[in-house]
């Protein structure tokens, strides 16, 4: 076996609502060891809860909570004007919404990833981080964090120490970095991928070296535990499935 150290695969589900369909779930459940289950907030409810749950469970998937800003139109991604203590708890009561639909269903959640501009802001800004920190702490600290892995993870490990809350980096598959090892933001050219090779070899090489080239041409080394990954279309679900054939190779070689 290779000394290599294996990247979990995680991806953003159950983002349905209502009627309203988002995702190829079905595909991409068995293909990951991580399910990042959104919460109401930003998309789904407790039908489409319901049912992510249920796929996980029958793929053998991990569950997390995936809580965003109260946010349906902007689907949690514009950031808004939250107190610390709102922050704190509406990472409560979404942690807690899927955790009993999870309970119903013999299931228990594995970690919390933050959502959309949530997620962004707190990497951005030490005090929501904190608020975060503390609204999983207050309600399991056993529940590992997942956040952005950079070229420095550690001013956010001094922090979530605070809280004795255990982390989980994350590295993406289909996003460009800046030089600082973090997300090249949306509204930039370029700073998501689309073409299945290029998604593919960057995985690769994350888990192969930990480094990613950023869009400027340079490159960045990232200390990640997890790989995100997107099955918003079949084209999305390809590449997840390219890459978990690689890494299995990888693993077992």
């Amino acid at each position: 076996m290779t000394d290599t150290k294996r990247l979990l695969l995680n991806c953003d589900m159950g983002e349905s609502f209502g009627p309203w369909h988002m995702g190829l779930d079905d595909q991409v459940m068995p293909l990951v060891e991580l399910a990042n289950v959104a919460c109401g907030f930003h998309a789904s409810d407790p039908v489409t809860m319901t049912r992510t749950v249920m796929l996980a469970r029958h793929a053998g998937t991990a569950i997390g909570a995936h809580p965003s800003y109260p946010d349906l139109v902007g689907f949690g991604r514009r950031s808004m004007q939250c107190h610390p203590q709102e922050i704190v708890a509406l990472i409560q009561y979404q942690a807690g919404a899927l955790a009993g639909i999870a309970r119903a269903h013999g299931l228990t959640l594995n970690h919390v990833k933050p959502h959309g501009a949530l997620y962004n802001d707190m990497m951005r800004d030490h005090d929501i981080l904190r608020a975060v920190l503390e609204g999983v702490a207050c309600y399991d600290a056993s529940l590992p964090l997942m956040l952005m892995a950079t070229a420095d993870n550690g001013p956010v490990k001094t922090i979530a120490a605070e809280f004795g809350v255990p982390l989980l980096f994350e590295a993406f598959a289909d996003r460009a970095y800046d030089t600082l090892g973090y997300l090249v933001p949306r509204s930039v050219d370029g700073s998501v991928y689309h073409d299945v090779d290029r998604i593919v070899e960057q995985s690769l090489r994350l888990a192969q070296e930990g480094i990613v080239t950023t869009l400027e041409g340079s490159e960045v080394r990232l200390e990640a535990d997890t790989l995100c990954v997107h099955g918003d279309n079949a084209e999305s679900v390809q590449a997840v499935k390219r890459i978990r054939q690689a890494l299995d190779r990888l693993y077992a070689s």
